[in-house]
């Protein structure tokens, strides 16, 4: 299994929605809160390439976007390959 990082507030509700996710799938993820963390806010605009909004979620080394993304890959039949060792 790759590991599942996500950038995220706790008043965030796709936030939640994509942890929600993951929790379903029993995939265990590292997540960042950058409302508690504000440094890591930079970190995250720059590994996702200049984006701010959270959530911001990676597999592996692969920036995938937010939850709409996410859910696209879901949707799509995509999401358990990606997280594939």
């Amino acid at each position: 299994m790759k590991k599942v990082e996500i950038y995220t507030t706790p008043i965030c509700g796709y936030c939640a929605r994509a942890k929600k996710l993951f929790a379903q799938k029993g995939i265990s993820y590292s997540e960042t809160n950058v409302m508690v963390r504000p440094a890591k806010r930079a970190e995250m605009m720059q590994r996702s390439l200049g984006r701010h909004m959270v959530p911001q979620i990676f597999i592996g080394n692969k920036h995938i976007g937010g939850c709409d993304e996410l859910f696209a890959l879901e949707r799509n039949g995509k999401l358990d390959a990606m997280l594939a060792a």
